[in-house]
């Protein structure tokens, strides 16, 4: 996934970037407002870690531009005031998490992909592949005119693998994606839900849309199988 830090801290920035890459990220840094935004509008981001002072153009108003510009990339806002009102008019200019300095990195880490996780009404875009959909709004999953109940975790896995459609995953990344940053419990466990989905998904529709790469992970057929 591909993150925008937005900070004017050298040192907090890299920091930040550092952090961010040894956890797997592509990470991309600007130091001023005006850098952030062009960003913002030129790379479709995964998440946006943004600093509320900042030079040229402070925190609040690029987030209430990219909202105002029907960009709905998720903000996790960062400043070092601490006050009530500073986070009211952050979460209302579109912020939708707020986090103040100091942090520790694995707080910020664990925030960053609960945002990631999340499902935003704002963001009504319906994944298909083949007869076989998806909506990340309302939690609907269907083959057809069958709709299918899927547990959350099944629900999220199936949601990385549709947004992958086509290309290999590997269970390192599904974890990644899916899992808390603190699991420390057995990558095998994604063979589990993955066979939990093709009972669910494939079995009863006579499909074989969730292909395993023997050696590599798994991928979605992009036909639906």
């Amino acid at each position: 996934m591909r993150i925008l830090v937005v900070e004017d801290e050298v040192t907090m920035a890299e920091s930040l970037r550092a952090g961010l890459v040894d956890e797997g990220f592509a990470v991309d840094v600007a130091h001023d407002g005006e850098e952030g935004l062009w960003l913002a509008g030129e790379v479709d981001y995964d998440a946006i870690l943004l600093d509320l002072m900042l030079p040229k153009i402070n925190g609040f108003v690029v987030c209430r531009t990219l909202r105002e510009q029907d960009n709905w990339t998720p903000v996790l806002m960062l400043t070092a005031k601490d006050g009530h009102l500073d986070e009211a008019e952050g979460l209302d200019t579109g912020a939708d998490d707020y986090l103040t300095k100091p942090f520790a990195f694995v707080v910020l880490l664990a925030r960053l992909r609960a945002l990631l996780r999340r499902r935003s009404n704002d963001r009504p875009t319906t994944l298909s592949a083949g007869d076989l959909t998806l909506n990340p709004a309302t939690h609907a999953v269907g083959r057809g005119t069958t709709m299918i109940d899927l547990t959350a975790r099944e629900f999220s896995i199936l949601e990385f693998l549709m947004r992958q459609v086509g290309n290999v995953v590997s269970k390192t990344e599904i974890m990644a994606h899916v899992w808390d940053f603190d699991f420390d419990g057995d990558p095998n466990i994604v063979e589990v839900y993955v066979r939990s989905l093709r009972k669910k998904i494939d079995v009863p529709f006579d499909r074989s849309s969730i292909e395993t790469i023997r050696g590599a992970g798994y991928r979605l057929d992009a036909n639906g199988g």
